[in-house]
């Protein structure tokens, strides 16, 4: 058996895929109103606008979609109301055309190929691209971009079991590949998601505490890429993965290059003299904090004191004058019972 050959084409150029924060919400609600605390996932259309290969995903709308948890190969999608759907937005607004459609995932199924080729029958006519395929993650702990774009690419195999005549039997198999995806916004999104988060956000957290989370999101982003990087070199090691892409690999040693040589010892004490600036300025300021709190409490009870005092100065005039009518009154009732005394 010789070894297999593989040779990639594209189908259709896809440089970029932009998703819209329109597409966010909407597959968000989708998923809580349909597969929220089930192992299903939600499956919808995606539309938007082509520029040269960029394809921005500016809006979407849910499709009825069932598939057998049994049988991966029995689905059911609803063409009927996906054209119906189409049709009204259409007349909201010509310039959205069908660029693909969206699945909750989290990862690709045997299905998505099926969904992608049938899906090409709702593509304008004339268009070049093919339509995309986008996972957007809804799960809350995940700390990365929520989604991950896919285009459709052919392989041919060369290869494998030989035919009567000697020769090798050639077959097409389809696959997704990856494609670079963002979250991009146009200004009056912008401004929309702005005070949407005014309701999120607690303004009773410090904007250190919001700095010290995000960089703890960004390592256990970095943490979880490192992983999926040290499994797929596994896979390879131990033969589960027999189509080795290069091109990964090669983005893998650029990565590996860039990293600083650590045994340096210039580089070991000026990253020992920056770490222990930087402490210095906590341990500092966690002091200069500690002592204005310590300043704030001895005033107030000092204020507190004050006041005090001259609320009992206030009332001991009071109680003196009090004091001295009862003596006075009392003085009198004497005299009148001395004088009525005197009279009898």
């Amino acid at each position: 058996m010789t070894e297999s050959e593989i040779k990639s084409t594209a189908i259709g150029k896809i440089v970029d895929v932009t998703v819209h924060p329109l597409v966010l919400l909407s597959v968000a609600d989708h998923y809580h109103r349909v597969a929220r605390g089930t192992r299903k996932r939600a499956v919808g259309v995606l539309l938007g606008t082509v520029s040269r290969g960029s394809i921005d995903a500016t809006n979407s709308f849910a499709v009825p979609f069932e598939e057998d948890s049994r049988n991966p190969a029995v689905f059911y999608l609803d063409h009927n109301y996906l054209e119906n759907m189409l049709g009204m937005f259409r007349k909201v607004s010509a310039k959205e055309r069908v660029v693909g459609f969206y699945s909750t995932g989290p990862e690709i199924r045997p299905n998505d190929l099926r969904i992608h080729s049938m899906l090409k029958r709702f593509l304008p006519k004339g268009s070049i691209t093919p339509p995309v395929f986008c996972i957007i993650d809804v799960r809350p702990d995940r700390q990365s971009i929520p989604t991950t774009a896919y285009s459709v690419i052919e392989e041919v195999e060369d290869g494998g079991s030989s035919s009567s005549a000697g020769g090798s039997k050639a077959e097409l198999k389809k696959n997704f590949a990856h494609v670079p995806s963002l979250i991009g916004a146009m200004e009056a999104e912008e401004v929309g998601v702005e005070h949407l988060l005014r309701d999120i956000n607690d303004p009773t957290i410090s904007t250190v505490a919001n700095l010290v989370h995000a960089k703890m999101s960004g390592l256990a982003t970095l943490t979880s890429k490192l992983v999926e990087m040290k499994d797929y070199l596994e896979d390879i090691v131990n033969g589960k993965i027999k189509k080795v892409n290069q091109e990964i690999i090669a983005n893998m040693q650029t990565v590996l290059n860039l990293l600083p040589n650590l045994n340096v010892e210039e580089l070991v004490r000026a990253v020992l003299v920056k770490t222990n600036d930087l402490h210095m300025v906590i341990y500092l300021s966690s002091l200069i904090r500690s002592v204005i709190a310590l300043h704030d409490l001895v005033n107030n009870k000092i204020r507190y004191n004050e006041q005090v005092e001259m609320n009992f100065d206030e009332k001991q005039p009071s109680s003196n004058k009090k004091k001295a009518e009862k003596e006075d009154s009392s003085e009198e009732k004497k005299e009148e019972e001395t004088n009525s005394q005197t009279k009898e």
